[in-house]
């Protein structure tokens, strides 16, 4: 849906209504927009990054209609009715819940700049697939293979019943980070 100035036919920003993270949110922009611009500068959603800018990266990630698509080159007129999650609320879904505990249990993060992109590739595999192996990880997250173990945690957690070492393990001290320039 694009409006056009009438006799010259040239592309005017519109208003686009979406749907982003249960909340309906309209963009007054161009249709080409990148979705990635839309969340972070229209919408200030600032929890999805950019990074390439050519879906390679995988730091753009969010679900569309729980897929996960990269944001940077989803233009604001191809998402329609499709349902938007971002990591601001991939936290309530089960899957996310899971990698998102995992990332902390684990203490996975390095820079962080492109943790979200990774939490919602993990997030959307889940969603799909609650026992993948390490075939189905490969090729998950392109930045690092860090990922692989939350995933794999995951996995494993949510394939077996909790016992009370389970429960009490969440509630255990962490051990200090390895990479902390702080120690």
């Amino acid at each position: 849906m694009r409006l056009t100035d009438g006799h010259l036919g040239n592309v005017r920003s519109m208003t686009y209504k979406i749907s982003v993270n249960g909340l309906d949110r309209t963009a007054d922009v161009d249709g080409d927009t990148p979705l990635l611009w839309v969340l972070r500068d229209v919408f200030g959603m600032t929890g999805t990054k950019f990074g390439c800018g050519m879906a390679l990266c995988g730091a753009c990630t969010v679900h569309m209609d729980e897929n996960p698509i990269r944001s940077c080159i989803t233009s604001i007129d191809s998402v329609g009715t499709s349902a938007i999650t971002t990591i601001e609320a991939i936290g309530n879904t089960p899957a996310g819940r899971k990698i998102q505990k995992a990332w902390l249990d684990l203490e996975v993060v390095q820079c962080g700049y492109c943790q979200s992109g990774q939490i919602m590739s993990a997030s959307a595999l889940l969603a799909g697939n609650p026992h993948p192996n390490d075939a189905d990880i490969d090729g998950r997250c392109p930045a690092t293979s860090a990922a692989v173990g939350p995933m794999s945690a995951s996995a494993k957690r949510s394939s077996r019943p909790r016992n009370r070492a389970d429960r009490e393990a969440d509630h255990a001290p962490r051990s200090p980070r390895a990479n902390d320039r702080r120690n």
